[in-house]
This record gives structure tokens, sequence and C-alpha cells, in this order.
């Protein structure tokens, strides 16, 4: 598809038709001949679980493309950054209005965070069900 995301990875296991794919994503600078001595270069492995109808012909330690629509990555920095900070902003300007008090007002607006993130762990495996990756090889 034209508007994918696409990783290139390494096949860490595979259950089945379960393939863990291991993703090492680097910081913008990591080609940078300064990077040994830079302290802003960094990278992160990332483990993506991919359903594969033909894993059986994969092997542990192939090079493999992970791909999901370019949806998927608004859908996830909307969960993990835009909804909160809804939150944060709604109940910080709500509270503040009420109460006038602004130390009221930032203790209530972080503690609007916690039923989101206790409902965003109690749904994990119905929003996992929405971020659907391929194997491309």
């Amino acid at each position: 598809m034209a508007h994918d995301i696409r990783h290139q990875g390494i096949v860490d296991s595979i259950d089945g038709q379960n393939v863990v794919v291991r993703i090492t994503q680097s910081s913008a600078c990591g080609g940078c001949q300064a990077r040994n001595i830079c302290r802003a270069a960094e990278s992160k492995d990332k483990l993506v679980e991919v359903v594969c109808a033909d894993a059986e012909n994969l092997k542990v330690g192939q090079s493999v493309t992970v791909a999901g629509a370019e949806s998927l990555g608004l859908k996830a920095v909307a969960f993990a950054f835009g909804l909160p900070l809804l939150l944060l902003m709604a109940a910080l300007i709500v509270t503040l209005r009420f109460t006038g008090n602004e130390k009221v007002a930032a203790a209530v607006a972080l503690g609007v965070l916690v039923p989101y993130y206790i409902v965003l762990l109690l749904t994990r495996n119905r929003i996992k069900r929405d971020f659907i990756f391929r194997l491309l090889q």
C-alpha cells in the first residue's frame, strides 16, 4: 500500500502463526559520524507481534519488513498523547473555573489521567485487535 509505515526487523520468535519481530528504532541522528560521542543519539528495541499465515516459511533471525497502515501511527499518537492532553486540559480548566484554586485544579487534572490509563490498560486486548501489522519479505 502507498500509505504504509515500514520498518526493517529481525524475527525474534515464532509460535504457530504469531511471529515476534524485533525492530531497532534509531534517533534521527543515528547515521551521523559523531553519534558515538554525542549523547543525543539513541536507539531502542521494540517487539512487534504479527499474525502471519505463512509463518512456517520464516526462521528466527531472518530479516523481514513489518508494515502497518499510516493511520495506525496516528491512532497510537492519539491514544498516547492527544486524548490524555485533552483530558488534562479540560479537567484543569473546569476545576480552576469552579474552585479558583490552582493547586486543586492541578491535582484534579493529574488525577483524571489515572482512570484514563486504567481504562487503557483494561481495554488493551481490544485495542490490540485494531493495530494490525503485516510481514513483507
